[in-house]
């Protein structure tokens, strides 16, 4: 990986569509965007900040996501998510993260992403399924 410099952002935009609505996931909840839906995206926009600093065989993954989620999207309205990288520790590397909707802001938080060789990862993880019980 190339030196992330602190302070590089990524974005990431969608629609919210049925599938992202917490009430698709549990009937009980309200049919707004899921935490875990705009969770994602937090993570998404992280990837697009990064994505320009990657070696050839190079993937990052989630490590940590702390968010808050502060208010409700209806499904079809457009919600952006951001990161901004605030701390890279060799492979792994800290973000704050928001997103908003058409009308606010609906959360924020922070994110850490490692950087991890895929390869490596893809063996590692074929062992595990070979071992399952």
């Amino acid at each position: 990986m190339r030196a992330v410099p602190v302070g590089t952002k990524g974005t990431y935009e969608f629609t919210v569509e049925r599938k992202d609505l917490a009430g698709t996931m549990a009937p009980s909840l309200p049919p707004v965007l899921a935490t875990a839906m705009m969770s994602l995206a937090m993570e998404m926009a992280a990837m697009d900040a990064l994505s320009a600093y990657l070696e050839p065989g190079e993937m990052t993954v989630g490590a940590i996501v702390n968010v808050t989620h502060t208010a409700a999207t209806p499904e079809g309205w457009k919600v952006r998510a951001e990161a901004e990288v605030t701390k890279c520790d060799g492979r792994r590397i800290e973000f704050n993260v928001r997103a908003v909707d058409e009308k606010e802001e609906i959360g924020v938080g922070t994110h850490m992403r490692a950087v991890v060789d895929r390869a490596k990862f893809d063996e590692r993880f074929a062992g595990k399924m070979k071992s399952r019980p």
